[in-house]
């Protein structure tokens, strides 16, 4: 019965915090400066999928930056992150998959960040993944297979498992 409990438990898996600028240049530059600031962490490059003639993007052009934070830094990231958004996220954050994300306009919302000029105003989303123990099986390399449909996560448990973390209210 309580090996059952512990393999219901939710944890973060991982949370990934983005920038996307759009082109590359000066604008690129600012949001590594900005990721290294606020994560204390190396970004990497996102590139373009497709060309946009539109937009002038070629493919394989660098258009964002993104770092990826996992364990005790990364709930202490979340934590800040919420007191930045003032504690409230929309239900319609959550994917079917029980992953959430939201978004701030303003760099200088977040706890301890100060304006800095260099790099003026600029926004970046912030995307959480929840897992459970077991999730593992389906991103293996070896013996790959399916979890089944009790063990996947739904969107009124990642709810809950907000709500009691962290304290979080959900609004409609």
């Amino acid at each position: 019965m309580n090996n059952e409990k512990i393999k219901r438990e939710l944890n973060v898996e991982k949370v990934t915090v983005n920038i996307g600028v759009g082109d590359s240049g000066e604008g690129l530059d600012k949001s590594v400066k900005l990721l290294q600031i606020i994560t204390g962490r190396k970004p990497i490059y996102t590139k373009a999928k497709k060309r946009n003639q539109v937009f002038g993007i070629k493919k394989g052009q660098n258009i964002g930056t993104k770092v990826t934070i996992r364990g005790k830094t990364a709930m202490e990231f979340i934590k800040k992150a919420f007191d930045a958004v003032g504690d409230t996220i929309k239900k319609s954050s959550f994917d079917k998959y029980g992953n959430f994300s939201f978004g701030l306009k303003e760099y200088i919302d977040f706890p301890g960040i100060k304006y800095d000029p260099t790099i003026g105003l600029i926004g970046f989303d912030v995307c959480v993944s929840l897992s459970r123990p077991g999730l593992r099986v389906t991103k293996r390399r070896r013996k790959r297979s399916r979890i089944p449909r009790k063990n996947k996560i739904t969107i009124d448990e990642a709810v809950d498992f907000i709500k009691n973390n962290f304290g979080i209210q959900i609004s409609e």
